[in-house]
Parts: structure tokens; sequence; C-alpha cells
């Protein structure tokens, strides 16, 4: 196809210069009376503007090709974790290692491109030996290599590690992306040392107040055997559990439950820790700190009444299937003592009530934050239920009574209602409440509407609403034990009716959050090489989310060094990024100031030690073997750096790569062509005119 190509362009080329050839010589065949030479020199010239014009039509585009001749790149890996310092084989000097390996790099340059790097939990560029790094990271390397690398003249990677990766997992698996022999360098050692160690530790994030739960340890131990060593836990500094573990094997591995109670609201710091054996030969895996938070998912629920009714049996029956719920029922005038801030939720059933008006507790229930729960019944005072609340007024007679079913609100999102128990719930018996209708006041979510016989009718009968944070739930009409019966004579399960006030006990409880300024850290726990990173929300007195003020905090670690902030803004929020801080408890303030209004808010986070480097102390030559076996490479000892060299120059596989880099330019591009045609053109004009020809 390229040579077809370039007959083409000849034939091509040829016909224009003819076709120059023959209008030069039709335009000065008949002007004999020029001097000869002049007469050939502007035929040529002639000749050679026409076959240059119509060759620029034939071919707008040149071709261009270069060649570029791109070196193998050689990388050079080096593991900068703290294991490698951790444990080192008898016999190994430090000081000629890092020489012979920057003499590898030096003598490689020579004539291929080296890139250096040194990893641990990050990846950075260069030699470092100083070892500081908190994790291994094998697989974050390989991953970075192959991005930036990706299509690049790879010709080896020569890897100097340990083989213990204790993040991102193994390199093995993308190793093969790079398409180019690993030489790996041994680092460490394969001995097991007199050691034992906390391997693991495994827990639930979140338990609740007042609740056991357990944390299973792993216990590991070498060249041990025999030895004893007594697992402790300590709460906040304080001793929760100790026992003796006998070591009965080398190598040994115990998983050991460890049975707690949590006593104390918050996120609680627990110590595991490991007493030495003789001779140990490392103490920093010997213990390892975890966070516990420890939350209250406890709710107090009142349900006050006038009297002992059926209804009241079915709530407590339902609200007492939650263990999280503390429900506590009071009747009559012993309400007088009960103060309604203690609670979450308060179910009044059928108060205030024609019997019996406590008027001590409604007048401290005006002033409590707490949800309420009205029912209404045929005991009800309505007067004195308008007065109590303002979300609905009820207008009827007490002393007459309608009955009502219940027709669910397909709209209705606050929670899910199914459809099986949507048409359940639809032939329960009707519930019987006072005559009347009741307006409602302001938005209201509807569960239920009243349908009197077949008529469905606008009358809420359960529904919610809402007020600056504190949820109001109505449900007019009583009798729900009926329905308690009906489904034990269909033989229902699980119970609908138990599912509804869960769901309706759940609802109104949930408290939701109104504070104007929020402030909370990405997360409660962080490790110590992780950026602190800590958002703040501030609202409007429309609840509209802005930006515009200034957000200081300062953070304090237990010993009471304090970092000040501010913090950036993002969109309609704000973020920081606190970097890295060193491990322990820290507890901050941040402050703002919208308008006239100033607003705080505080919290603690805390920052755990790795210690996973010092986990393992056995080095794994065995994955680095197979990671050059996979890729055609070897393993080296420390002491054979030198050897890599050759094995890499003898490497047929390791060459130069030369790359055909073509380019298409348009001629138009090329003045100085368009002004060689106008001078040649003006040139032949001005003899043709000096010697009396148009």
């Amino acid at each position: 196809m390229s040579d077809s190509f370039n007959l083409y362009t000849l034939l091509t080329l040829l016909a224009c210069l003819f076709a120059g050839i023959l209008f030069a010589w039709l335009l000065y065949q008949k002007t004999s009376h020029l001097d000869q030479r002049l007469r050939y020199a502007l035929a040529a010239t002639r000749a050679i503007v026409f076959a240059a014009i119509a060759a620029l039509l034939f071919f707008p585009l040149i071709r261009s090709i270069s060649y570029n001749l791109q070196k193998p790149i050689i990388i050079i890996g080096q593991d900068n974790s703290l294991s490698i310092d951790h444990i080192e084989p008898a016999g190994f000097d430090k000081k000629q290692y890092e020489q012979d390996l920057n003499s590898l790099a030096n003598h490689l340059s020579d004539k291929y491109e080296v890139k250096i790097y040194n990893f641990s939990d990050s990846v950075r560029t260069g030699f470092d030996f100083k070892n500081k790094g908190k994790l291994t990271n094998g697989a974050n390397f390989i991953a970075q290599l192959n991005d930036q690398l990706l299509n690049r003249n790879v010709g080896a990677v020569i890897l100097a590690s340990d083989g213990i990766f204790n993040r991102g997992g193994s390199p093995l698996y993308d190793i093969n992306k790079l398409k180019a022999p690993v030489y790996t360098i041994a680092l460490g050692d394969t001995i097991p040392k007199k050691d034992v160690m906390i391997a693991n530790v495994n827990h639930n994030n979140i338990v609740y107040l007042d609740n056991e739960f357990t944390i299973e340890v792993q216990v590991q131990a070498f060249e041990s055997k025999g030895e004893s060593t007594t697992i402790s836990v300590l709460e906040n500094g304080n001793k929760v559990y100790e026992a003796r573990q006998q070591i009965g094997s080398n190598p040994f591995v115990k998983n050991i439950p460890v049975k707690l109670k949590a006593t104390k609201l918050g996120i609680q710091k627990y110590t595991i820790s490991l007493s030495a054996v003789s001779n140990e030969i490392s103490i920093r895996n010997n213990s390892e700190d975890i966070f516990i938070e420890v939350i209250d998912a406890r709710q107090k629920v009142l349900i006050a009444a006038a009297s002992p009714h059926p209804d009241i049996a079915v709530l407590k029956q339902a609200i007492a299937l939650n263990k999280y719920y503390d429900l506590k029922v009071v009747l009559g005038e012993e309400l007088n003592a009960v103060n309604p801030a203690d609670f979450g939720l308060i179910i009044l059933y059928q108060l205030p009530s024609s019997q019996t008006e406590p008027t001590a507790f409604f007048n401290k229930l005006k002033t409590a934050n707490v949800s309420v729960w009205h029912i209404l019944g045929a005991q009800s005072n309505l007067n004195a239920f308008n007065r109590l609340q303002d979300g609905v007024e009820v207008r009827g007679n007490t002393g007459t009574l309608q009955e009502a079913f219940s027709a669910v609100n397909p709209n209705f999102t606050a929670f899910d209602l199914d459809a099986a128990s949507v048409k359940v719930l639809e032939t329960f018996d009707p519930l019987v409440s006072p005559f009347g209708s009741a307006a409602i006041k302001g938005d209201a979510a509807i569960v239920f509407n009243q349908r009197i016989g077949k008529i469905k009718t606008q009358y809420p009968q359960l529904f919610f609403m809402a007020n600056n944070g504190k949820k109001t739930g109505y449900l007019v009409g009583e009798g729900i034990w009926r329905w308690k019966l009906a489904e034990a004579q269909e033989g229902l399960a699980p119970s609908i009716v138990n599912s509804l006030v869960l769901k309706t006990t759940q609802y109104l409880s949930v408290k939701d959050d109104k504070r104007k300024f929020r402030v909370y850290t990405a997360k409660n726990t962080f490790d110590e090489n992780e950026n602190i990173i800590i958002n703040a929300v501030l609202y409007n007195d429309s609840y509209v989310s802005v930006n515009t003020a200034d957000v200081n905090v300062q953070v304090k670690n237990s010993a009471g060094k304090a970092y000040n902030f501010l913090f950036s803004r993002t969109e309609s929020a704000y973020q920081l990024d606190a970097g890295t801080l060193p491990s322990g408890n820290y507890s901050y303030v941040a402050s703002t100031t919208l308008g006239k209004n100033k607003y705080t808010a505080q919290g603690v986070f805390y920052i755990n030690t790795l210690v996973a480097e010092y986990q393992q102390t056995i080095a794994n030559h065995q994955l680095l073997n197979a990671m050059s076996v996979q890729t055609n490479g070897r393993l080296y000892r420390p002491q054979d750096i030198n050897q890599i060299q050759k094995a890499i120059e003898s490497n047929e596989q390791i060459k130069t790569l030369s790359y055909e880099d073509r380019k298409y330019e348009e001629l138009i591009n090329y003045k100085w062509l368009f002004i060689m045609i106008m001078l040649l053109l003006a040139m032949e004009w001005f003899f043709r005119k000096r010697n009396g020809e148009v």
C-alpha cells in the first residue's frame, strides 16, 4: 500500500511538472524575438510556478516522519517501612546495602532511564532509608506504577522489601500488568524469634449502654513453647479483664474471647496487652488500642391515662417488644409527681379526661420539649384537649360517639406500610371516638383517614405534626384492643398491630436535629497516618445552610496542647483538613458568629497508634520469590545486589525501542513557499514588461 502511494505521488508530481512545461511552451513559443537565454529563463520560471501551484492543489498536506528512541525504564522500589529496621538478620550491613543500592542505580542510569521510588503507606520519589513508614502498601505502589507508566517501555522492576505487606492486599495480583521482569531483593529475616503478639482484635464499633459485648483477641507466639503470658484489658486506664494464657506449641495461635460490659456513654478506649516473656525480641506488638462507641439507645416512654383500659395493655405489650424502650404507665392523680422532661415520648391516653385532670402534670408538660402522642376516646375532655395543644381543634360533643374504620393514606411515607398490612388494617373493626371533626392547624402527615361505613372521608384518624423538631401524634379513636383480638382470631403473625404501634413510637420518639451550627469529624477514630477531616454546617434562621461567616476550631490533646485552625468553605458548608496528628485523645471546640448570634460546637476524636509493622516479625521471602518467578525475574540477597545489573544487561527482552512519529501538516502553513511563488511571478512580470511583453 505504501509503494502504490509513493508511485501515485511521483506520477502526480511528474504530471504537474509536465503541465507546467506545456503551459510555458504555449506561452513562449512565439517569442523568438527575445534573447534566447532570457526566453528559456522566463519559460522555466513560468513552468516552475505553474507546477508548484498545481502541486498545491493536489497535495494540500505534507507528511513528515521522525524516529524517537526510548530507553528501557528501570524502576527501583525501596520498602521504607518500620518492619525493615525492626528485625534485621544476622550479618546484615545496612550501610553497605544502602551504598550498593545507590551504586546499582548509578550504573544502570548510564544505559537506561532509571526511576527511583520509596514506598510504605504512601509512594514517594527517590531513596529514603529512614524506615519510618507506619504501614506497607505494596499493591498501591504497583498500582501507581501501572497508572504512571502505562504503554511505556518498562524494562525491569527492582523491588527491595521484606515481603510484609499489611495494607492493600498482595501486589502479586497486579504485578503482571507492568509486563516486565521483577528482580526482588529479600530484606528482613525469615528465622522466627521469641515473641508474643496481639495479631488481631475483632470487635464491634458500636455497643449499647449496660449491654455485655465480646471482643475476640488473636494471640500469636513464636519460639515460646512452655512460657505463659497474661492478657489484660484496660478501659480508659482501669483494668476490667485479666487472664493467664499458657503457650503450648511453636508457633502458637489462639483466638481468645473477652466479655466486657459497657458502663459509660461515649467513645471508650480499650487497651489490650500481653505481658512479655523472657528474652522476647520485641514488646511493641504486645499491646493494641481499640475504640468503641457506647450509645444509649433506650428511650423512656410514658403512658399517661386517667384509668385502666384494654388499649393500654395493647400499647404496653407492643412497646415492650423493643428492649431499648423503657416503658412506664402512670394513672390518674399520680401523674402530678411525674416530670415529663424525663421522657422521650409521652402517650396521653384519653387525657385530658372528663374523669380527672392532673393539672400539675399538664402545666409541666406545656414547657417540656417532649414528643406527645394524643389518643382520643369516649372519656376525652375535648375542651381541655383543645386548650392543652394548638395543633388540632376538635369540634364535637363529648357525650356523643361515632365509629370510624381506618382508610390508609397511600401518600404517607414517614414509615413503611406494606400492601399486605394495609389490606388487613382496613378490615379491622372501627375505632370509637367523640362525634365531631378535627381541624388541623398546619401541615400534617396523615397515616389513616376515617371511613364511615363505605364512605372514605377526609377527616384524619391517625396523623403526625411537627414544630421546631418536636413531633406530635394524634389517634382519633379508641378500641385497638379489638384489632388485637381480630389478629388472634385470624392467626396473623407477625402482629400488624404491634408493628404499627412500634413504628409510630419510634417515629415520634426520634428527635430531629435542629441545631443551627453542627460540627462533626469524618469518623470517631483515625489512624495516626490519616488526615483528620472535620466538617461543619451553619444554618440561618430559615434553616438554609450558609458559609459566609468564618468558622474557627481549637483542637486539644490530652496533655493540653492546642492546635488552632480555620475552616475552608465548600459549596454551602465548611471542611477542615487538619493533616496528621500524633496518636492520642483529642477534643475540639468550634465557634462562629452569624449576625448577632454566636454559636459553638464541641466533640472528641481519637488517633490510634499503628502497630501493624510490629505484628509480623518474619519476612515473607516466599511472596517475593513468587513475584519474581511469575514475571521471569529472580530473587537476590542484599549482598548480591551487584548481580542484578548483569541480569538486566543480559536480558534480551530489555532493549531500546524506536517509535515512528508521523505528522501531517498543511502546506498553507509554509509561508516561504508562497513568497517564492510571488517572487518568481513578480520577476517574470518585470522582465516581460521590460522587453515589451504583456
